[in-house]
Order: C-alpha cells, then structure tokens, then sequence
C-alpha cells in the first residue's frame, strides 16, 4: 500500500464474524484500532444492581446521548491515531457511520454536529460483513437476536451510503479467506 492515508473500516452487524477477521488482521501484523463500544458497555453494565437483557447496550447508560457522545469521541480518536501511523494501512473495527446508524436503528435523535464527525472524517474504505445466521450467537456483550442484526445491517449499510461510501460486502467464508478477500480488493487499488 502506498497510500499512506488508507484508512479501512471493518464493518456489520453483531453476530458477522467481524471482530474474528479484526483479530485475523491483527495477527497478521496489521494495525489495527479494536472497537470501543464493548469497554464502554462493560463500564455502563458494571455499575447496574443486577443483570439486564436488552436488544440495545445503551439502555444501561444513564445518559445515551453522553454514551453516543463518548463513542463519537472514542472512534474520532481513533481516527486521529491513524493518521499518526507510519505503517499502512490502519482497520478500523468499526467507523464513525456506524454510531449513527445505531441511533437511526433505535430511533434516538441527534444533532447536525453528529453528522459533521462523520462528513469530517472521511475513511478510504469501508468492507462490511453481511449477516450470517449459521455463524450467529449471542455472547457477553452482545444483546441482539438475529432478526435484529439483519435490521443493523440495513441501518449500517443505508447510513454509510448516506455518507457516500461504496460499500465492499465481505463473502461468508472462512475467517481466512475473508482476510484474503479484503488483502486482494486493498490490493486492487
């Protein structure tokens, strides 16, 4: 890659296989930004009296536009951090788009400014995993049913577009040949 502002997204709804193919990256030597709505799930969950099933992590958040603020800021961050780096190109698990496509899911408001993080800081890139129902579990820190994370997908999907991303949609492969997939199409460039 000679394009030393490369910055990819990795994107999908819960239960892809996204976060196996950021960790295939990783171990490959890629620089890799993880997501960072987990950590702030895990601190807003740990403060609760007792355990909670909710389709949506911000419910637990005293404040979701504060919680939403925080991951704006989070991933802006990361962004930043990117560009920092020497070595390309840099995966995002996760961009900015995706906070919003959230909120649009879950129909939380939001202002003009959260739309400028996202028109502001502009990705090269943007793969996302599609749902995969053979590969999908609920875990920790996940709270969607399937059903809901084909909703996610189109949320995701329709709001990166809104951002004027081309969208590459990763085939339902092995984690190693969907890390082959992404190399050759970055290859292609």
């Amino acid at each position: 890659m000679e394009n030393k502002e490369h910055r990819i997204v990795i994107t999908g709804a819960p239960g892809t296989g996204k976060t196996a193919v950021i960790d295939a990256l990783m171990q490959k030597g890629y620089q890799v930004f993880p997501e960072v709505i987990r950590e702030f799930t895990a601190e807003e969950t740990a403060t609760q009296d007792s355990p909670q099933i909710a389709t949506n992590p911000i419910v637990f958040a005293k404040d979701s536009d504060g919680f939403n603020r925080r991951l704006l800021l989070g991933r802006q961050q990361q962004f930043f951090a990117g560009a920092a780096l020497e070595k390309y190109p840099v995966f995002y698990d996760r961009g900015l788009p995706d906070v919003l496509a959230y909120m649009d899911y879950f129909n939380q408001e939001y202002g003009a400014e959260f739309e400028a993080y996202c028109t502001d800081h502009k990705y090269d890139q943007v793969f996302i995993m599609p749902p995969w129902e053979a590969i999908f579990h609920a875990d920790g820190g996940r709270f969607e049913t399937f059903e809901q994370a084909v909703d996610l997908h189109e949320s995701l999907d329709l709001r990166y577009r809104y951002f004027g991303y081309d969208l590459l949609e990763v085939p339902r492969l092995s984690v190693d040949e969907r890390v082959g997939f992404i190399i050759n199409e970055l290859n292609r460039e």
